[in-house]
Parts: structure tokens; C-alpha cells; sequence
């Protein structure tokens, strides 16, 4: 089925249309940032650090939520530095081995926590998972080539939708 321009009877190219639906995607999620950074003061990325942590009975290593993340130690470091200079975390070395160090949750990040609004991956995910496993296989092929085409395969990236600025290493802030 092809679109048509407004103004003509002419086709619109594929490649804007493609160029038009990924900007939606982006847009969304900067959308979603800003209305949570207004609602929690808090990024995506660290609203799901202390996600991972209620989950997690409210206490894990900064190792362990670097792989659930699916991202490196020194990303989760930098989000952590954040969510405990605000209160909402803290370090605590670990009883059983003194020279681990466990994140914790505190009441305020749980309160955090509980007032976030609905997460744009919420969203993508319960969606997603109603597609039917073809549709899933192809919608993630899909995917993969375009972060490929965008030369973005390598980057260091959480299954958290979010954008805004990428330090050193393009870590996840």
C-alpha cells in the first residue's frame, strides 16, 4: 500500500517514511524522558536501577545489576553515584563478605518507585509480547539491521528507552 503526498498524486519516498517513523520513536522516547525527569527527577536508566532493586528485595551488587542491565560495571557505577548522592540509595558493605559492597534501597527510592509513571518500555514490552513469535523475530531483525545501518551494534546499551547525553564510552547517564 503506498502513501501519497498531500500536495501530489506521487508516491512518498520509502526512505522518508522510514526516516518519519524512526523520528516518532526517538520523539517518544524524549517525551517519556522529560515527563519523568518532571514527575521523579530521574532519568529512565536510573529509574530502572531502583526497579531492579525493589525487585530484588530492595538490596543487590552494582555486578549483578550491571548484568541484569545488560550493561558494564562502570555504567551501573555512574547510576548508582547518582541515585545515592540523592538519598534514594546507599552503599553497604556486604556482611557476608566485607569486601563486597551491596546497593540498597531506601525509602525515598522506593516512594520513587511507586510514582513513576508507566515506563515507555512497560509499554513496548507488554505490546511486544502479544505479538505472535514470528512477528517478534522479525520485528527484533528489523531492529538489529537499523541499529546496524546506524553503525550503533557495538554500543553499550540497557533495555531501557532513553536518550539525552552519552558520556565517554557511550554509557548509559
Amino acid at each position: 500500500m503506498a502513501f501519497y503526498t498531500a500536495m501530489t498524486d506521487q508516491p512518498r519516498d520509502r526512505t522518508d517514511d522510514s526516516l518519519i517513523a524512526l523520528r516518532r520513536i526517538l520523539r517518544a522516547t524524549e517525551l517519556y524522558s522529560r515527563n519523568l525527569a518532571q514527575a521523579s527527577g530521574l532519568t529512565p536508566a536510573q529509574l530502572r536501577v531502583l526497579q531492579i532493586l525493589a525487585s530484588q528485595g530492595g538490596s543487590a551488587t552494582p555486578k549483578a545489576l550491571a548484568q541484569r542491565m545488560g550493561v558494564a560495571q562502570a555504567t551501573v557505577t555512574s547510576l548508582v553515584d547518582k541515585i545515592v548522592s540523592r538519598g534514594m540509595a546507599t552503599r553497604m558493605r556486604s556482611e557476608a563478605d566485607r569486601r563486597q559492597t551491596n546497593v540498597v534501597l531506601n525509602p525515598s527510592g522506593q516512594e520513587a518507585v511507586i510514582a513513576a509513571p508507566d515506563a515507555l518500555q512497560q509499554r513496548y514490552v507488554r505490546a511486544f509480547e502479544k505479538l505472535k513469535d514470528w512477528e517478534q523475530a522479525q520485528l527484533l531483525a528489523s531492529l538489529e539491521r537499523v541499529a546496524a545501518m546506524l553503525d550503533a551494534d557495538d554500543i553499550d546499551a540497557a533495555p531501557v528507552l532513553t536518550t539525552g547525553e552519552i558520556k565517554m564510552g557511550d554509557r548509559l547517564t
